[in-house]
């Protein structure tokens, strides 16, 4: 079975890929080991998709961690208004959200897919679920794509969009880096982005406490390398929420043996200021517990375990020390939890790593080491915050590769 262009992978990238080769006349087929498109797509954004972020280029090569030169062509070949208006032309109503992130308006990734779908078979796609690639093979200027069902592909080109390695549950395998290695590529070592930063404390007593309007630092050796500001939430073991996950594709590929996470529930405060406002406030209170003081200051469950943690004793206002004011200042300013690890990259929302971009024509995303290869989406070494940034990764790599075919 011969084509011009076989996509390997149905997710985002491919099938974008997949739409703009068969729209440009060519043959194209796209092989998906999943038994439907999209699986990955359906559980974008809870469920939502977060489709992109109408904001400039520039602000989303701002929110590219690893590699954001290399998506200069990409996103000037397919802009976040060009992913919009793609979309809108094809009959999908959008909304845009907090942080320009732009979602269908009925909530449903599902009409997301049903309008990919929709292209793929306008032009003439021919898709073959439930079937899993072992290899491909170059031989002279063809590709012979061997499946598990026995059957070998060939075609002219083909375009690795197999994905990462998060959410094994949708079918996440590694499967693109080894083909991709097998060709000679470079693999950078695929971690966890977008994830829960473990800790070594017992935090189990505030498992479900959500934080607003915090900074949370990470401190390596007793330097701080980055800080996000937002909301944030405790689990039984980790942090996570908007900013946890922004730090953890930050400091992913950096060694976190003494690192530690510096938790500023006063950032509009500085350490003088919060003085200030003892001075004035323990008059009023001079007669309670610490801990009723604390509850103006602190969500009511996180005080106990702050008290603990401060090496606090609950006494009377009245009879706090010197010393144990500037705990509670230093416990309200640099609320230290050592970190353990990243959580693991099946539960990240995305992968860091991958292959090496130096290695791929940032213009056309065709490998450098093979003619008629082409690697696109989650597959490279780059990934970037929540917000849409990574799922415009995908359609501006696959729409590159797509119109970069050649006959």
């Amino acid at each position: 079975m011969i084509y011009d262009v076989i996509v390997i992978g149905g997710g985002a990238s491919g099938m974008m890929s997949a739409i703009q080769s068969a729209k440009n006349g060519f043959k194209t087929l796209i092989l998906e080991h999943n038994e439907k498109l999209g699986k990955k797509l359906f559980i974008t954004g809870k469920g939502r998709c977060n489709l992109t972020n109408d904001s400039s280029i520039e602000n989303h090569l701002n929110n590219i961690v690893s590699n954001p030169k290399f998506m200069y062509s990409a996103l000037n070949s397919f802009s976040p208004k060009d992913t919009i208006e793609f979309f809108t032309n094809s009959g999908l109503e959008l909304k845009t959200e907090r942080g320009n992130r732009v979602f269908p308006k009925s909530d449903k990734s599902s009409d997301v897919i049903k309008i990919l779908e929709k292209l793929l078979n306008k032009y003439g796609v021919e898709i073959k679920l439930n079937t899993e690639v072992k290899s491909i093979e170059k031989d002279g200027i063809k590709f012979n794509i061997r499946c598990a069902n026995g059957i070998t592909y060939t075609s002219s080109s083909a375009i690795l969009a197999t994905g990462g390695l998060s959410y094994s549950g949708t079918g996440a395998s590694a499967i693109g880096h080894e083909i991709a290695k097998s060709f000679g590529h470079k693999i950078i070592p695929p971690t966890s982005a977008l994830c829960p930063i473990l800790v070594n404390e017992d935090i189990s007593s505030l498992n479900g406490l959500s934080l607003k309007n915090v900074t949370l630092s990470v401190e390596i050796n007793k330097k701080i390398k980055f800080t996000e500001f937002g909301e944030m939430l405790f689990t039984y073991n980790s942090v996570t929420g908007p900013i946890a996950l922004s730090l953890s594709s930050k400091i992913n590929r950096l060694n976190l043996v003494d690192a530690r996470l510096l938790i500023d529930f006063k950032p509009a405060l500085t350490d003088e200021q919060l003085k200030l406002k003892f001075g004035r406030e323990f008059i009023e209170y001079s007669k309670k517990e610490l801990k009723n003081y604390l509850y103006t200051l602190l969500p009511r469950s996180m005080v106990e375990y702050f008290i603990a943690h401060q090496r606090l004793d609950n006494k009377k206002v009245a009879e706090l020390t010197r010393e144990d004011r500037d705990k509670i200042i230093n416990g309200l300013k640099r609320f230290d939890l050592k970190v353990k690890s990243l959580d693991n990259i099946n539960v990240g929302i995305i992968t860091a790593g991958g292959v090496d971009v130096k290695e791929i024509n940032s213009k056309t995303c065709e490998s450098k080491l093979v003619s008629g290869l082409y690697i696109v989406g989650e597959l490279l070494d780059v990934d970037a915050l929540t917000g849409g940034y990574n799922l415009q990764i995908a359609w501006s790599t696959g729409y590159l590769a797509g119109n970069s075919i050649r006959g």
